[in-house]
């Protein structure tokens, strides 16, 4: 359903967006959250320990951040509970405090894809509490068509499950028409997993356009502004990908 030619399909139906590094900049709360969450269990911040986790959390950008602090404390299943609940409060305080920025243009974009016709999921590794609290914060509720979270799913990214949640519950026939947006490789893992025919990546996020590309993102634009020019260049004779690089 793809274009031989390298462009998107013509026929999307949904444009499945990554959050945090595709529509807004977290400005570090996370790794902030996660310093207060080990340093209060016990884990010494100038640590080697300390920085093998903080590396692990940087190299799982993307995924579940509950299932990244289970991973971190899998020997120890009560301190993966406590990690977690540990997480939630330093992220909900940091976002009262700090919160996040928008990028720029994001609201703008997803108002012109739905627009043009396709709805929008929008879709985050954290829980569903912060899920709702971040939406509440940019002004964003009703914005998009869903939002999901992995306990909304089964599984976080890089699996399909998200993905494949949205295409269930919007009631749309085949996967393939979902355009599945993100700042990592997770996110392109978790979109060709599920089967879609337009998996992009952004540039605003943790992962250069390299790792992009190698993870098998079928574009990659500047930012997740570029999407509405992208979705009205699937007409033939116009493929020619915005911010490409």
């Amino acid at each position: 359903m793809r274009t031989p030619d390298g462009g998107m399909p013509p026929d999307l139906e949904l444009a499945f967006l990554d959050m945090s590094g595709t529509v807004f900049h977290d400005n570090g709360i996370m790794e902030r959250a996660f310093e207060r969450t080990v340093t209060g269990l016990g884990v010494d911040p100038g640590s080697e320990r300390f920085r093998q986790m903080l590396h692990h959390v940087r190299d799982t950008l993307g995924q579940s951040k509950t299932r990244v602090l289970e991973q971190l404390f899998a020997a120890d299943p009560e301190r993966a509970r406590q990690a977690v609940r540990d997480f939630g409060r330093h992220l909900d305080e940091l976002l009262a405090t700090e919160g996040v920025t928008p990028v720029e243009g994001a609201e703008e974009a997803v108002t012109a894809l739905r627009a043009a016709g396709l709805r929008v999921c929008l879709a985050t590794g954290y829980d569903r509490h912060s899920l709702n609290t971040l939406l509440e914060q940019l002004g964003w509720t009703g914005l998009a068509d869903l939002s999901l979270c992995p306990s909304d799913a089964g599984r976080g990214r890089p699996w399909p499950d998200m993905v494949l949640t949205a295409v269930l519950a919007l009631d749309l026939g085949d996967v393939r028409r979902v355009m599945v947006v993100g700042d990592t490789t997770a996110d392109v893992q978790a979109g060709l997993r599920a089967g879609s025919a337009a998996v992009v990546g952004v540039r605003t996020g943790a992962h250069d356009a390299a790792s992009l590309r190698a993870a098998g993102a079928h574009a990659v634009v500047d930012s997740v502004r570029d999407l509405p020019a992208l979705v009205r260049a699937r007409v033939p004779g116009r493929t020619r990908v915005p911010g490409r690089s």
